[in-house]
């Protein structure tokens, strides 16, 4: 199907869009929560951690802060983006990924996070890399392919 409106036509939607992009929202919208219940500092959900993991937390510096909540709201409004087959989603997925690298250099290299959130913790956060890695070149692959405009 075609859209008859101003320059080239865009390519049909495939189907795996709908289906990456609901996963995507869902992924990063949880993602969402997390920074934001963290930040509130909502009794309910900062209870599941220790005492060292509240401090590791409280200790973030302001930059790093500033680079997950980028990473975090990039991320979604990139899905958001997705789901309108918006040629934005890459740019914000790239956005996202590069504050997610930084925050990630807080955590891993500049402080202690890997000893204080175990190995379970590095694994899931290679996971949101690896996640955020192929958001990006979804994307991409959907500019190139028309199907984001």
């Amino acid at each position: 199907m075609k859209n008859e409106s101003i320059g080239s036509p865009r390519a049909q939607t495939p189907t795996h869009l709908w289906i990456v992009g609901a996963m995507a929202l869902l992924w990063n919208a949880v993602g969402a929560f997390d920074y934001l219940a963290t930040q509130l500092q909502l009794e309910g959900y900062m209870s599941q951690f220790t005492a060292e993991q509240l401090a590791f937390f409280e200790a973030i510096p302001a930059w790093a802060v500033a680079a997950w909540a980028i990473a975090v709201w990039a991320a979604l409004f990139g899905s958001v983006a997705l789901l309108l087959r918006r040629r934005i989603a890459y740019t914000l997925f790239l956005v996202s990924l590069a504050a997610m690298l930084v925050s990630t250099l807080n955590t891993f290299i500049l402080s202690d996070g890997a000893a204080v959130m175990g190995g379970g913790g590095v694994v899931f956060s290679g996971l949101i890399v690896a996640i955020g890695v192929l958001l990006l070149w979804y994307s991409k692959i959907m500019v190139e392919r028309g199907v984001l405009r």
